[in-house]
């Protein structure tokens, strides 16, 4: 219940338009009711020959109550679902917005096709609250009431024989249903969300796939959970045929029950027999009040258990929150790290242990080390993906936990290897640095990436589109697009995380010049492993295993002989002390 009534507080924005349409719901079935009602009245009461004055009054409201009843449905759709897609979008972009801060650090527990599912699918289920469940409900209660004060003119006994027969429809076969369902929409839901993983999965892996031919394992495991879910998907569905054959039988049931205790009374002139017709009719078409509350049910279980999957993600508490109040940006950008610890979770081990180093303005230090150093989780926290497990991180003296988040990552700019593109044009991918941007801009900083003569060549130019993960651009091409992005924004504090390492010795070589310009008075941090250029650096540690093993100038580096010495002579066999690496 604690769902419910938290999914149905979203409907407080829109109380007004969902209370006007459970009012226009409420007219519809009454116009129905009204013109079957009174529709068998008149034809009743014309067979006895009266005057025709004395019906023009049925007359009227038969006419009336067709023009409602058609009006009335048609602004009741119109109406709910305009509700139903306005919380729609504001459920979606509440929950979107409280993924944000939960990213990367929670996030990262579930697979991107999971994710993708509460997004989407499971969010969208929630409409089925408001649309299937709650305004049924209401309008069912209203038009009972209805139709109990309607016999209760009769006949008391007709009355609650009536409301009988609605209460067991609407509540006694949904709790049936229910009973038959119990537990099928959760594993629905999570079938699904786990089918959606493994066609996100197989799509984003399949040159893999087929390159190890193993594309029909992952159709074997599409085709099991497929099967799963369908086993599924036809017992609800069975279900839901149980529900309609009852509704139908129950309400025929109230016809000819109701008809039975009417006829004594008609025989004793307790009851006018022109009504008899006008009875059996106005019970029918108050089951269009309860009929839809089989559904409702049914869909209340889908929608409370996408309720609970949404919850679970955006209740997380994010390991990473906003300042408030946030301190303002200072204008030196000094990058220093105080005795930094880092583990991913508490049981795992530290990745970082005991960071120590500073980098001011104009200044570059290499961080080096093998794969899984811990070089990159350095990048992490810096943006403030994750905060350190213990220790500070500075920047001009003040804790960067000070500053607020989009203030910080606004100076910061990460040239990385795996850096996202998104399925945009060169330009989108390029403006997301910097929204601003004139064309001027845009051109000088594709000059710089060595870039520009490539997109000139192509038939859109900037307008081109890069594709999914911009796969439509090769690995050296993806990478300086990262560059010419970061270029674009002009950060204060400069990142690179093996920035070269999907080029080819030329554009290499080109790029590196023009990053050294970009690097001029700006705090710049190189993470590498392939140890270029080192002999520029004003400092270079080496990381091991989450420790800084080693520190100093690439000269007295290689003279110690330590672990800084072994890589430098693995990568650049035959080099010397003072040689150049480039």
């Amino acid at each position: 219940m604690k769902i419910l009534f938290r999914l149905l507080s979203f409907l407080s924005a829109f109380r007004w338009q969902a209370a006007f349409a459970i009012l226009l719901g409420c007219i519809m079935i009454a116009s129905n009711m009204a013109l079957l009602g009174m529709a068998a009245y008149l034809i009743a009461a014309a067979a006895l020959a009266p005057l025709l004055v004395t019906l023009t009054l049925p007359i009227y409201i038969v006419r009336f109550a067709s023009v409602s009843r058609a009006g009335s449905r048609y602004l009741e759709r119109l109406v709910s679902h305009d509700v139903t897609f306005r919380l729609l979008a504001q459920l979606r972009i509440w929950v979107y917005s409280r993924l944000e801060p939960l990213a990367p650090a929670y996030l990262q527990e579930y697979r991107s096709g999971d994710v993708l599912t509460r997004l989407v699918s499971d969010v969208e289920e929630l409409q089925n609250v408001y649309l299937r469940v709650f305004s049924p409900i209401i309008v069912a209660i209203a038009i009972g009431l209805l139709t109990f004060g309607l016999f209760s003119l009769f006949s008391p006994v007709l009355a609650w024989t009536a409301l009988a027969f609605l209460i067991v429809t609407g509540f006694g076969v949904p709790l049936l249903a229910g009973m038959l369902a119990r537990g099928l929409g959760k594993r629905q839901l999570a079938l699904r969300a786990e089918l959606n993983a493994h066609i996100v999965d197989g799509i984003q892996g399949v040159q893999d796939l087929l390159a190890c031919g193993r594309a029909s394992d992952q159709e074997r495991k599409i085709a099991k959970l497929q099967s799963a879910l369908g086993w599924i998907q036809r017992r609800m569905a069975f279900i839901t045929g149980l529900q309609q054959a009852l509704n139908d039988l129950l309400m025929n049931l109230a016809l000819w029950t109701l008809l039975i205790l009417a006829i004594p009374l008609v025989i004793t002139k307790t009851i006018d027999g022109v009504y008899l017709g006008f009875l059996g009719l106005v019970i029918l078409a108050s089951f269009e009040a309860v009929q839809p509350l089989g559904q409702a049910f049914q869909f209340l279980g889908h929608s409370l258990a996408a309720g609970e999957r949404v919850f679970k993600v955006v209740d997380a508490i994010p390991q990473v929150r906003d300042a408030a109040p946030a301190a303002l940006l200072p204008a030196g950008h000094t990058l220093e790290f105080d005795h930094v610890h880092f583990s991913y979770s508490p049981d795992e081990n530290e990745v970082l242990s005991e960071i120590n180093f500073s980098v001011s303005p104009g200044k570059r230090v290499a961080i080096v080390g093998a794969s899984g150093a811990g070089k990159s989780t350095i990048v992490n926290l810096v943006l403030r993906f994750w905060d350190p497990t213990r220790g500070v991180i500075r920047l001009d003296g003040q804790n960067i936990r000070e500053y607020a988040l989009a203030d910080l990552r606004k100076i910061v700019g990460v040239v990385a290897q795996d850096t996202y593109l998104f399925n945009d044009t060169i330009r989108g991918n390029l403006l997301l640095a910097r929204a601003d941007a004139s064309d001027n801009d845009i051109e000088q900083a594709l000059q710089h990436a060595q870039l520009a003569d490539f997109v000139r060549q192509l038939p859109r130019g900037l307008g081109t589109w890069v594709g999914e993960q911009g796969l439509r651009l090769s690995g050296g091409e993806r990478q300086r697009l990262s560059i010419a992005r970061t270029l674009l924004k002009n950060p204060s504090l400069l990142i690179l995380d093996e920035a070269t390492a999907n080029l080819d010795p030329v554009t290499e070589r080109d790029l590196l010049a023009a990053l050294d310009v970009l690097m001029q008075g700006r705090t710049t941090l190189i993470i590498t492993h392939r140890l270029i250029n080192m002999e520029r650096m004003d400092e270079i540690l080496v990381l091991d295993e989450g420790w800084i093993r080693e520190r100093g100038t690439h000269d007295q580096l290689f003279k110690a002989e330590g672990l800084y010495h072994q890589m430098f002579n693995v990568l650049h066999p035959g080099a010397g002390m003072g040689q150049h690496t480039r």
